[in-house]
């Protein structure tokens, strides 16, 4: 993340994102697959370090090999094998989604987890109870502790989309997209950003 001041002298807090060149390895069709979607892919690769089955794949959309390759469902323009999609894609949209797998947490309590405030006060004899979790259901009735409840778990580690951050800044040179806000994932992950226009 960086910050940049905008035309008002605000200093705008920004994620810096390298959005592309992606290169469009596979168009598929309802006729030959049976559903619309289209394939990109990303980031350089060493060629020692393809299989010949993707070597292959490659190829075919006249590339060099990637290191990431994303199948995109819905998407509106046509885009042919071989065509490059760079940052200017981008620069007609104000806003965009951002989706990508958030940064992996291990086992939390539910502090960390649910933001829980702990149980009363340490007064009244209670011993260590600032960050347990309380009590989790009845006794008698209903015997068991329902689903969903919230408890200490496996944190982070999913898929998150983040909708309608604002564009502040494009610097096509370097395909860098700087946005307001952050967006999930950890330095140097992957993320897909949507446009308003369907991919």
């Amino acid at each position: 993340m960086t910050s940049v001041f905008d035309e008002n002298g605000n200093n705008v807090p920004c994620t810096v994102l390298e959005v592309g060149p992606c290169v469009v390895t596979q168009v598929k069709t309802k006729d030959t697959d049976g559903y619309k979607a289209i394939q990109l892919a990303f980031d350089e690769k060493k060629e020692k370090s393809t299989t010949k089955a993707m070597m292959g794949h490659f190829k075919k959309a006249n590339t060099t090999p990637k290191r990431k390759v994303v199948e995109l469902k819905e998407f509106i323009l046509d885009w042919k094998v071989g065509d490059v999609i760079t940052v200017d894609y981008f620069k007609d949209d104000p806003w965009v989604d951002v989706s990508a797998v958030s940064k992996g947490k291990g086992f939390q309590g539910v502090v960390t987890r649910h933001h829980f405030s702990g149980v009363g006060d340490k007064t009244h004899g209670q011993h260590d109870r600032q960050r347990a979790p309380g009590s989790l259901g009845g006794s008698s009735y209903p015997s068991r502790v329902f689903k969903g409840l919230r408890m200490a778990g496996h944190t982070g580690d999913r898929k998150i989309k983040v909708i309608n951050l604002r564009v502040v800044k494009i610097i096509p040179e370097n395909n860098l997209l700087l946005l307001k806000g952050s967006v999930p994932g950890s330095k140097g992950s992957y993320v897909i950003v949507e446009s308003p226009k369907g991919t």
